[in-house]
């Protein structure tokens, strides 16, 4: 009897241990909900400047989740298909904000002078580079994986979340014939139209966030 009731012991223990560790993940994971007013944040971008979500009201974000260590974010980067994005949003006035939030020690973690050079280098455009060691926007906006995309309405509402493209992989080949969704949803709101599709299953390295 006392094994028995041991053993119903460990068992309400593990249970216990598994309703915990799927709060804890749904906690990590949550995300805003397109539709929704986007979160409000404040981050430091390469220059030591502070650059806040709410100063931008009236413009379109476009937030991009990156790891130069990535390989789904080199395709984009060596193929400059993610430059071009860059280059032509900003021709329209819309704001990106490219957001690193490795954490030290891991995959993708630079120093905003690394950072600096990554954009030099790789001739990319955002408008600032953010730098989030502690994770604090990524786990604000749910990003789980490099690239995660998001675009913010002047509104302030966020219009979509989740991959660049309809093409999940590591070729550069795929990106030729993709359908960009980002692109697709920024061409949708110059129409006046409602974006679809609003949310996609984004796809890439895992965003190394501190434990």
């Amino acid at each position: 009897m006392r094994l028995i009731g041991t053993l119903k012991a460990c068992q309400a223990t593990l249970a216990a241990a598994v309703i915990a560790l799927a709060m804890s993940s749904a906690t990590a994971i949550a995300s805003p909900q397109v539709g929704t007013a986007a979160p409000d944040f404040a981050g430091k971008d390469t220059k030591g400047n502070t650059v806040k979500l709410s100063d931008l009201r009236g413009k379109t974000v476009i937030l991009e989740w990156t790891n130069h260590g990535c390989p789904y974010v080199q395709k984009h980067y060596r193929t400059k298909n993610m430059q071009t994005l860059q280059q032509s949003t900003a021709a329209d006035g819309i704001v990106w904000l490219t957001v690193i939030s490795s954490s030290p020690g891991t995959q993708g973690y630079v120093t905003p002078a690394e950072a600096d050079k990554l954009t030099a280098t790789r001739g990319a455009a955002p408008s600032s580079v953010l730098l989030d060691p502690e994770g604090k926007i990524g786990r604000l906006y749910g990003a789980q994986v490099t690239p995660h995309m998001y675009i913010i309405k002047p509104d302030g509402t966020l219009a979509y979340k989740g991959a660049i493209d309809n093409k999940p992989t590591a070729q550069d080949a795929d990106v030729k014939g993709a359908l960009n969704y980002v692109k697709n949803a920024l061409d949708q709101l110059s129409a006046g139209k409602a974006v679809d599709p609003a949310v996609t299953r984004a796809y890439g390295c895992a965003v190394k966030y501190s434990s």
